[in-house]
């Protein structure tokens, strides 16, 4: 029998055998329940052989039927479902979920959950399909990179390139909006790419589509995005020591912003953009072929990372930051 099913006398036989010295097995013969009952009863809420006691253990099951009978919040709220499931939808994470419903509905105290009451709402909805749709939305993360050979010895010197140790220092303390940092993200068999571009200081994310990875192609692409932007919001780009930015001199020619090259095998000098890759990754796995991704679902991706609140921000949005900085 289940162990909820034990009554106050069971518990009180249970404690008496314990202090005699008996084993679980023979404890369960005499009670009348299986062994695996008596031991999960008494090693449950912290106890164990030498510190179980009948009146607690009949508490705390009182207690625990009780939860499981009661509504779970998310149930007893459409309204604050709802919203959680279209965030989640969105790629948020169950902190800027929880951060962002206080900022947009600042007075309704219904509108309020915890992080724990999402990942426990996640993980016991019942039905199998949409538990795995909602959770694919949470953020994969990995305990460690993998090194994959030696990238400086396959990749050719970039000519007259610019240390990120000669870069300003304005750059570092993101004060000053308008710093850039980018990247490509390789797709199916090293036979596609797409170019990412995040701002140092609101975060905001562009993704630069990309027919293919030579020099120039990535260059015009690059320069393309660039050039819609407002002039103060285009001062620097800091780069990896990738071959496709070799034309960076005709980049800073047509755009008017320097760029500065990371030490090789240094993706933390362009955290802001590692980071960004990372986010933009749950959208587009590694296996992705490029070359079948729309333009349109790029910039649709793009406007949800940028609609996307974060914690840096104090849960703003990028694209909210980005407005008031040009205001």
């Amino acid at each position: 029998m289940k162990t909820s099913e034990l009554t106050l006398t069971n518990r009180e036989e249970i404690s008496r055998f314990l202090v005699l010295g008996r084993n679980f097995t023979q404890i369960g013969s005499l009670v009348g329940r299986d062994k695996s009952c008596i031991s999960r009863e008494v090693n449950r809420d912290g106890m164990d052989r030498w510190s179980y006691r009948a009146c607690r253990a009949h508490q705390h099951a009182i207690k625990q039927k009780k939860l499981q009978g009661r509504k779970k919040k998310l149930d007893q709220n459409s309204e604050l479902c709802e919203a959680i499931l279209i965030q989640l939808k969105k790629r948020y994470s169950p902190e800027q979920i929880v951060e962002r419903l206080k900022i947009e509905y600042p007075d309704n105290k219904h509108m309020r959950i915890s992080l724990q009451t999402i990942y426990s709402y996640l993980y016991v909805v019942p039905k199998k399909t949409l538990r795995r749709e909602l959770l694919r939305c949470l953020r994969q993360q990995k305990i460690y990179r993998r090194k994959k050979g030696h990238p400086e010895e396959k990749r050719g010197k970039i000519k007259d390139l610019v240390s990120i140790e000669d870069r300003p220092k304005e750059v570092e303390d993101r004060v000053i909006p308008g710093h850039w940092e980018g990247d490509l993200i390789i797709g199916k068999w090293k036979q596609s790419a797409i170019g990412t571009l995040t701002e140092r200081t609101t975060r905001t994310t562009i993704i630069v589509p990309l027919k293919n990875k030579n020099t120039e192609t990535v260059r015009k692409a690059f320069a393309k995005e660039i050039k819609v932007l407002p002039e103060r919001m285009r001062k620097s780009l800091t780069y990896d020591q990738g071959a496709e930015m070799n034309q960076h001199k005709l980049f800073t020619k047509d755009t008017k912003m320097m760029v500065y090259f990371a030490h090789k095998s240094s993706p933390w000098e362009r955290g802001t953009n590692e980071n960004t890759n990372g986010l933009i990754r749950q959208f587009f796995p590694k296996g992705t072929d490029f070359n079948k991704i729309s333009v349109k679902e790029l910039k649709t991706v793009q406007d949800l990372l940028n609609d996307r609140p974060r914690r840096c921000l104090g849960f703003k949005k990028p694209i909210e930051v980005f407005n008031e900085l040009l205001q």
